[in-house]
């Protein structure tokens, strides 16, 4: 049964889930938060025994293209790479990294996310492909995206825009924000369930966030948080619970982080365990 939505006695109007979000945190309330102080992410809940919260969708008008200046802009057909970063490029180094899950916390492969945002200036390119690009999530459900920090226009906060589809499932568009932005609070499109995890990285950012679309995704045999990361390779983001192989050794990652060389897992206990 689907509960009648709350009114605000002055408008009349229903109180969205959103709009109470948005209030909760322009007054100070925590969204979900972990002991280290960071967002609850999806790969948190999974395997405590019950479906996980599907990712909300942002109504951003989306459609065909309009005869505007302002965003968002979506584009169909853009180029199939991880790496949306062109040389010479302005803008702050920021990578986005994470997982694709189903409501019963099975990581999903061949999921496409294509990602769609504006420049270090505020400015979507609709003559090209700039900062434009479709991928499909690795077996174990991953996904990385390399690009720059978005700039800001008028009336939005900063934010990338992604479309996320199982194979023949509905399409989710939805946006992803950043936590600490002072336009967060008058955005009216902003929702803080769909905060990233953002982090200094050198000179650039790491963005951390699961999707979780509405489709039954079971589990298969084991933990359903061991999630592959393959052979351990340097210059990667490595979340906390990945699983790696390393001259013949499995390693579960203890604290997420970029790797190094220097950083192999047998040299660094505080980042990794043996298995």
């Amino acid at each position: 049964m689907t509960p009648f939505p709350r009114r605000d006695a002055g408008s009349g109007r229903p109180i969205s889930r959103k709009s109470l979000l948005k209030a909760a945190v322009a007054a100070g309330a925590a969204v979900p938060l972990l002991s280290s102080g960071t967002v609850a992410l999806a790969r948190d809940s999974a395997g405590q025994g019950h479906p996980l919260s599907v990712t909300p969708a942002c109504d951003d008008g989306d459609g065909p293209t309009h005869d505007q200046i302002e965003g968002p802009y979506f584009k169909p057909n853009s180029p199939l790479r991880k790496n949306l970063v062109d040389s010479g490029m302005p803008g702050t180094p920021l990578t986005v990294s994470g997982y694709v899950f189903g409501r019963h916390c099975a990581p999903l492969s061949a999921v496409l996310l294509d990602f769609w945002q504006a420049d270090d200036a505020g400015d979507y390119d609709m003559a090209g492909y700039t900062l434009r690009g479709h991928q499909f999530t690795e077996r174990g459900g991953a996904f990385s995206l390399t690009t720059v920090v978005p700039g800001l226009y008028p009336g939005r906060t900063r934010h990338l825009h992604v479309k996320v589809q199982a194979p023949g499932e509905p399409v989710l568009t939805t946006q992803l924000y950043f936590p600490g932005e002072p336009r967060n609070s008058t955005d009216t499109l902003f929702d803080p369930a769909l905060l990233m995890n953002v982090r200094g990285a050198g000179n650039g950012k790491e963005g951390t966030f699961d999707f979780v679309l509405d489709v039954d995704g079971t589990p298969g045999p084991g933990d359903p948080t061991d999630l592959p990361g393959g052979a351990w390779t340097p210059g990667r983001s490595y979340p906390a619970g990945d699983r790696v192989t390393y001259q013949g050794g499995s390693y579960r990652c203890v604290q997420a982080h970029t790797s190094m060389t220097g950083w192999e897992p047998p040299n660094v206990t505080a980042l990794w365990r043996r298995e």
